[in-house]
């Protein structure tokens, strides 16, 4: 079964679809320039809805964010995974690591297969990848900001930790990704979007429906994630 990953959630109806239709993991944004940021409150306030004992796993997307910034929002928010989207090199996601005692999830930006050495430089410090379509030069978001990358260059290749792939994931689209990559679990934002930065949430079960039909493919690294969400994945 392909794990599911809804990010950028800021309203209850959006998190509600996303617990109801069984995604693996809810991802709240706290970088102040995306329009689906969150405060450390917000999330709380959203998160008490959330069921407990560690499912879904609670993401926290930041996007080079100072140990000040990501412990205000621990303090206020219950989050299993800290998801570094920035710029933030291995030695930068070891130490977030042994401070907060959390798993990192490391994102990438992948547009070329040299992209892909930067997994074993990353392997021995972080719990998972997440490779997305790297933003166009000059972009004012990381991520792939709804665009995806040449998923052939992922065919065949041996992720050193559990993944998920990014980048310009629909509900239409999201099978075919799977079977094109192997991915053992897909992320998605905009995607399932009614508008810029507000959730729908007939496209977040229609996501989940179709990333789980995709045929031939199996997640069991990641779909146990949630199982061990204070512990080091894979």
């Amino acid at each position: 079964m392909v794990a599911v990953k809804i990010c950028g959630l800021s309203d209850r109806a959006g998190l509600d679809a996303a617990v109801a239709g069984g995604a693996e993991m809810i991802g709240l944004v706290f970088f102040p320039a995306s329009p689906r940021a969150v405060t450390g409150a917000r999330a709380a306030a959203l998160l008490a809805h959330a069921p407990g004992e560690g499912w879904p796993l609670r993401v926290g997307l930041f996007v080079d964010a100072s140990d000040e910034e990501i412990a205000a929002v621990l303090d206020a928010a219950p989050l299993d995974l800290l998801q570094l989207h920035g710029e933030e090199g291995p030695a930068r996601c070891a130490s977030l690591r042994a401070r907060f005692g959390l798993p990192v999830m490391k994102a990438l930006g992948i547009a070329t297969a040299a992209d892909l050495a930067l997994l074993d430089e990353y392997a021995p410090v972080v719990d998972r990848f997440l490779l997305d379509a790297k933003p166009a030069p000059g972009a004012a978001l990381p991520g792939g900001n709804a665009a995806a990358f040449d998923w052939s260059l992922l065919a065949g290749r041996a992720v050193p930790r559990p993944w998920l792939l990014a980048g310009g994931l629909t509900p239409e689209n999201v099978a075919e990704a799977v079977r094109a990559t192997g991915a053992p679990g897909v992320d998605v934002s905009s995607g399932v979007e009614a508008s810029r930065g507000v959730k729908d949430p007939a496209r977040i079960a229609e996501f989940i429906r179709a990333a789980r039909g995709a045929a031939g493919t199996a997640a069991p690294a990641v779909a146990a994630g949630h199982a061990r969400a204070a512990g080091r994945g894979g």
